[in-house]
């Protein structure tokens, strides 16, 4: 027996007056036969698919240089490669396990080191997803539903964003959708085989981005227990199967990190103790959901907000609708009211079902995903992104395509069911009396399903145009038109249900005849009155148009963001203003909570301006940005006393320790602060920053690559980023001190002192790192030390130390 025959039969009718069962699964699901249009629909949404992801991909540059340095340190590094190295000399690792790395990095060794070769593969990863979130929701209720929960997805502007950038989240997504798809395959005839390769494939997201991956176990497991065809006990033990897959597929990676002499591999970066699980349950575990996360800059912490739960800086407010807010909004909610409607509504299609019932068990299982990683990213207070919710976009595809399709078998099933268990006539009355009695509750159910349909396009449109309203100035025309055009349609559709419903038994018996034929019970043909002539034919128009409605404003959206390049530590899709930390181009731009403005002392970008910046350990004047509002108050402890990439550098403060330091802490290095150039300056003559890397001018690259044999880093610098600037550029290992934050005990100050007296570093840059909350005081150490004992130069408004010399003069 082919596997997917296993599934509801046609219901049978029950006493009069009773409800009928759910609508089975569609003939082309059981059978494995899709209709003619299906395959070419398919090969057409993927071919869309790859052209929004693919076209222009290069533009984006190095997207995310964080990542895009430890994937040039991978094509050049095996080692680098197996860890996830910032550098190919395996000084310290990306603060994420590697998964995600590899994929690039081997790309990279196949097609060269370039933006487009680091990109294509997440565009590929993108492309998959979609045709796997296709074969998912077709096995079940059919090929329709597919191809709307693919276009979903497709279209979704923060999988737009995420498809075409270099961050660990495209890779999550394919994964935790594959398996999704072994899931449903395991569910179909209890089978060990695939409820294994779930536990795989989860196991596999952990090692692309920790502990994220872990929150669809639980409602993959409670799905296979609640609806796998086999009993209890077989149940458990296969689940069981199941979690000794995640632990395997995920832990050889850990344990090998684990087991190697801390001499023998790279620091592990994020972790105070160079461990990964202390990464994994800390700053990139729990610490997550509490905030409490060591060495990180943001986060929410305490503290909590009017209005709103905590939240820092990098975490934005908590509660239940912050996935509507306008940080996130813009990125993920277009469809997710209709989603949590559809899936209330595909519920109470299912009804009463047998356990096994699959119809309910999909909706648990895409419901339950979104549910719980919802309600997870809404309440964490340690650093959330807004680009995290892409996570969520499956789901959200999958709910839409299968809630749909429910619906609309729903409104035209319940005639027919009636017709496969004729009623006998009452006495004295012809038998559509007694069709009729039976198949009223149907009529019922078909117009219940109709208006959901039609109250769930109507909020659809409208979210759409509130979510089009915080970019107003933006294609104007849009907004009017989706709200205009979406509430017609759903008025439309919910006219053609009334009017049926009262053609087909309250009051026109003509047209009750010419929509429904008493006999057989089904509907009419092309002789059909003037009811049936108008349902037919609007009734196809509208839906047409709904969809169109549903997806023009994540559409266009999406293509927006497709068109844009985007580069830094925190992208956002859509036109600017429409949400998120970053903005196109780059991290600078938009605050957390809506307003406009950088952090003092974050790295300058477009539509920021910072003033007045104050913190706990320093002060100077915030950064100033392009075309920005401005955005009062400070963060604590800017290196060099906080001025900000994009205005000059200023004179550094006393620092307590070095000129324009850190008070009690000893400071970047700098000549009395330094002096910034063309917008990129820094208190410490720096060039990148937290946020975001800078291109070295080619007199840099220069000094950078020459004799650069000669040593095993051409130079070492405060933090990731800025040291991936020069890493991409001169294709040489360039040390992050202090791995992203610069907060990591990476090296020590020992360690640092040791490799200058045996020359393996040739430079020391300015600038860069920033100040954690907690975390390691050794780059701090190591800057006041580099600028006690060395001289400095400037090289393109950086600050340079030659580690070769000691301090002239």
């Amino acid at each position: 027996m082919n596997r997917t025959e296993s599934l509801p039969t046609a219901p049978t009718a029950g006493p009069p007056g009773t409800e009928p069962a759910p609508a089975p699964v569609p003939e082309e699901t059981r059978t494995g036969r899709d209709p003619r249009w299906a395959r070419p629909a398919l090969a057409g949404l993927l071919v869309a698919t790859a052209l929004l992801y693919l076209w222009g991909l290069g533009a984006s540059g190095w997207a995310n240089a964080f990542y895009s340095a430890a994937v040039q340190a991978g094509s050049q590094s095996w080692t680098a490669f197996f860890y996830g190295s910032s550098d190919a000399a395996n000084s310290i690792t990306v603060d994420k396990t590697p998964a995600s790395l590899w994929l690039m990095a081997l790309s990279v060794r196949i097609f060269g080191l370039s933006g487009w070769s680091i990109l294509v593969p997440q565009a590929l990863l993108g492309v998959a997803s979609v045709g796997v979130l296709y074969a998912t929701v077709r096995r079940w209720y059919g090929p329709a539903a597919g191809l709307l929960a693919g276009a979903v997805l497709a279209l979704t502007p923060v999988a737009a964003l995420m498809f075409r950038f270099n961050n660990p989240d495209a890779l999550l997504v394919f994964l935790l959708v594959a398996a999704a798809y072994a899931t449903v395959r395991a569910v179909e005839t209890a089978s060990t085989r695939w409820i294994v390769l779930t536990g795989v494939l989860v196991g596999f997201g952990f090692l692309t981005k920790m502990l994220q991956a872990f929150l669809v176990i639980p409602v993959f497991a409670g799905v296979y227990l609640l609806a796998a065809p086999t009993g209890l006990g077989r149940r458990i033990r296969q689940l069981l199967l199941a979690g000794l897959a995640v632990v395997v597929s995920a832990g050889w990676w850990v344990a090998i990190v684990e087991l190697a002499p801390a001499s023998a591999r790279p620091y592990i970066g994020g972790s105070q103790n160079n461990s990964i699980l202390e990464l994994t349950l800390g700053y990139n575990g729990l610490g997550r959901i509490t905030g409490d996360e060591v060495g990180s800059v943001g986060g929410g912490g305490g503290g909590g907000r009017p209005g709103g739960g905590g939240g820092g800086p990098f975490s934005g407010q908590t509660g239940l609708l912050r996935m509507f807010d306008t940080e996130v909004g813009g990125q993920i909610s277009w469809l997710l009211p209709a989603a949590l409607i559809l899936l209330v509504a595909g519920l109470w299609l299912a009804g009463r079902a047998p356990r096994t019932d699959r119809t309910r068990a999909g909706l648990l299982l895409w419901g339950g995903w979104l549910v719980v990683t919802g309600l997870i990213f809404s309440f964490m207070s340690g650093i959330f992104h807004a680009y995290y919710t892409v996570a969520l976009a499956p789901a959200v595809g999958a709910l839409a395509g299968i809630g749909v399709t429910l619906l609309w078998r729903a409104r035209s099933a319940p005639v027919e069911a009636v017709a496969a268990a004729p009623v006998p006539a009452v006495a004295d009355a012809p038998v559509v009396v007694g069709a009729s009695v039976v198949a009223a509750p149907g009529r019922r159910r078909a117009l219940v399903a109709t208006l959901v349909l039609a109250g769930t396009l109507a909020v659809t449109a409208w979210w759409s145009w509130h979510l089009l309203g915080r970019t107003a100035d933006w294609h104007p025309w849009l907004r009017s038109t989706i709200l205009a055009v979406g509430l017609t349609t759903a008025a439309l559709l919910a006219t053609s249900a009334v009017i049926k419903e009262f053609a087909s038994g309250n009051g026109v018996q003509s047209d009750a005849n010419s929509l429904v034929d008493s006999e057989t019970g089904v509907a009419a043909g092309p002789g059909a009155g003037f009811a049936g002539r108008v349902v037919r034919w609007v009734v196809p128009v509208v839906s047409v148009a709904g969809i169109a409605v549903a997806l023009a404003g994540p559409a266009a959206y999406a293509m927006q963001t497709a068109a844009t390049p985007h580069s830094g530590s925190i992208p956002s899709a859509g036109p600017a203003g429409a949400g998120g930390f970053g903005g196109p181009g780059g991290p600078g731009g938009r605050m957390p909570g809506g307003g406009n403005g950088q952090f003092p002392g974050f790295p300058g970008g477009p539509n920021g301006t910072g003033s007045d910046g104050t913190g706990s350990d320093g002060s100077g004047p915030g950064g100033t940005g392009q075309d920005g509002g401005a955005n009062a108050g400070g963060f604590p402890g800017f290196p060099g006393g906080g001025s900000a990439p994009g205005a000059p550098g200023g004179t550094g403060q006393d620092g307590g320790t070095a000129p324009g330091g850190i008070p009690g802490q000893g400071g970047f290095p700098g000549q009395d602060g330094g002096t910034g150039q063309e917008g990129r300056g820094q208190r410490g003559g720096g060039m990148g920053g937290l946020l975001d890397a800078r291109e070295p001018s080619a007199e840099m690259t220069a000094l950078l690559t020459a004799d650069a044999d000669d040593y095993t880093w051409v130079a070492a610098t405060i933090g990731s980023n800025n040291a991936s600037g020069y890493q991409l550029a001169t294709g040489r290992p360039v040390m992050p001190i202090g791995g992203f934050n610069g907060s990591d005990p990476s090296p020590t100050l020992a360690q640092f002192q040791r490799y200058v007296a045996d020359g393996r570093i040739h430079y020391f840059l300015g600038g860069g790192g920033f100040r954690a909350d907690g975390g390691s005081n050794a780059s701090a150490e190591i800057a006041a030390w580099v600028t006690e004992t060395f001289t400095a130069t400037t090289v393109d408004g950086v600050t340079v130390y030659d580690l070769t010399s000691g301090k002239q003069g």
